[in-house]
C-alpha cells in the first residue's frame, strides 16, 4: 500500500483574503516569569478570539496572524528555535537608514471592517493585560483601487493561491517548524509635497510601473534604480517572490502620511536581499530613488508559526538559563548593538545559526534580475 505524502500542518491565515482594514500591533514582553506564563497561555487562545469576533459578522473575513521575534522566543519557548529566526537586520547609513526596532510580538489583524479589527485587537490586548507593552500600533486602510499612499497600486505581483502557498509556508526545511513562514515589517513615513511636486513621468520612473494603469514601464525605460527594478530577485531564471499585504495609513491634521510594509516569506531572505538592494544599492549606490522621498522608523522579524504550533507553544516550560542572561539579551536586541547594519561594504544574510554553502542565501543564488 503506497503512503500518502504528509501534508505541512495548517499554516496560520498569511495568505489571507485582501481586506479594506488592517491593525498592526508590536509589543514587548515583561520580562519576568509571570508575564512569559501568561503570553505562553494566551498563545492557545488566539485562534479562539478570533473566531468569537469573528462569528458575529461572518463576511467580514476577520483574520490575526501572531508572529514571534527571536528575543521573545528565547526567553518564552526556548529550543528547539525556528533554523533562520534572528534579530531585524538593519540596512544603509545616513538619511537612507533602515532601523531595527524593538518589538517582541507581532499582531496582524485584518477585515473588511475596521470595528472588527478594532475589537479584536482590545480583546486580545485585554487578555494579554500588563504582560506586555505595545510599543507601535497602526490603523491601515485601502486607499481606492489598491493604491499605495504614493498614489500606485501596491502588490501587483503577490503571488495567489498555490504559488502563494510555495513562497510563504515552510515545508521539509525547517521540519519541526513546518508550517511556518517568516515576517517582516517596517513603516515608513512619506514626504508627499516633495513626491506630488515630481512630475507623473518622474515618479513612474522611480516606481518603475505606469500610475494609472499599473503596467511595468518596459525594460529599455524602466532605471536600474527604480523600486520595481531593485525588488525583483531570481534565482535559476525563476522569479522569487514575497507576499505583501501593506497598508496605507496617515494623519492629515498632523502630516503623517505613510506605509506599513509587511511581507511574509518562507524564508527572510529574499526580503533581506530586497531590503539590502534598497537601501545599499545593486551595485552599491544604485539605491532605491522612493527613499528619497520615504523614510523607515520601524523595523522587526518574526516567525510565524503554525496554527497547531502556536496553540502547543502554550504548553512549552519556562527555558532554562543562567540568571540575567534573558535581561541582557533584551537590552542588547532593544539597542541594536548586536544586529549589524548592512552598508555598501558589508553585506551578511545569512542566519548565525545556519552556515550555507559560500554564494549561497539557503534558497539559492538568489541574485537580482539584471535591468536596464
Amino acid at each position: 500500500m503506497t503512503e500518502r505524502p504528509t501534508s505541512p500542518p495548517e499554516p496560520q491565515p498569511v495568505s489571507g483574503i485582501v481586506t479594506r482594514s488592517a491593525i498592526f500591533l508590536v509589543a514587548t514582553v515583561r520580562d519576568d516569569e509571570a508575564a512569559h506564563a501568561r503570553v505562553r497561555a494566551w498563545c492557545a487562545d488566539a485562534a479562539a478570539y478570533v473566531r468569537s469576533v469573528g462569528k458575529r459578522v461572518p463576511s467580514g473575513n476577520l483574520s490575526c496572524v501572531v508572529g514571534i521575534s527571536d528575543n521573545a522566543w528565547d526567553r518564552l519557548f526556548g529550543d528547539p528555535r525556528p533554523a533562520e529566526l534572528h534579530p531585524f537586520r538593519e540596512f544603509g547609513s545616513g538619511k537612507r537608514h533602515a532601523p531595527a526596532t524593538p518589538g517582541d510580538l507581532l499582531l496582524h489583524i485584518r477585515a473588511e471592517q475596521m470595528d472588527l479589527c478594532f475589537d479584536l485587537a482590545t480583546l486580545m490586548l485585554g487578555k494579554l493585560g500588563d504582560a506586555v507593552s505595545v510599543v507601535d500600533e497602526v490603523h491601515g486602510f485601502r486607499y481606492f483601487d489598491m493604491r499605495s499612499m504614493v498614489g500606485f497600486v501596491d502588490g501587483t505581483e503577490n503571488p495567489e493561491g498555490d504559488e502563494a502557498l510555495e513562497f510563504t509556508v515552510m515545508g521539509d526545511e525547517d521540519p519541526e517548524f513546518a508550517g511556518g513562514s517568516y515576517v517582516l515589517v517596517q513603516k515608513y513615513l512619506h514626504d508627499m509635497t516633495g513626491w506630488n511636486a515630481l512630475p507623473v513621468e518622474a515618479q513612474e520612473r522611480i516606481i518603475g510601473r505606469t500610475k494609472l494603469s499599473d503596467v511595468e514601464l518596459d525594460e529599455g525605460v524602466k532605471p536600474s534604480w527604480s523600486h520595481s527594478a531593485l525588488t525583483t530577485l531570481e534565482e535559476d531564471g525563476k522569479e522569487i517572490k514575497i507576499l505583501r499585504d501593506n497598508m496605507p495609513f496617515g494623519r492629515p491634521g498632523s502630516a503623517e502620511f505613510g506605509t506599513y510594509f509587511i511581507g511574509y516569506a518562507r524564508s527572510p531572505a529574499p526580503i533581506e536581499q530586497m531590503l539590502e538592494n534598497m537601501f545599499v544599492g545593486r551595485p552599491p549606490g544604485n539605491y532605491d530613488r522612493l527613499l528619497d522621498f520615504s523614510n523607515a522608523v520601524t523595523g522587526g522579524l518574526f516567525f510565524v508559526p503554525s496554527a497547531p504550533l502556536l496553540e502547543a507553544l502554550a504548553e512549552r516550560e519556562a527555558p532554562v538559563a543562567a540568571a540575567g542572561s534573558a535581561a541582557i539579551k533584551t537590552l542588547i536586541d532593544a539597542t541594536s548593538t548586536a544586529t549589524p547594519v548592512v552598508d555598501a561594504t558589508v553585506s551578511s544574510l545569512t542566519s548565525p545559526s545556519v552556515a550555507p554553502a559560500e554564494g549561497s542565501l539557503q534558497i539559492g543564488s538568489l541574485k537580482g534580475v539584471s535591468q536596464a
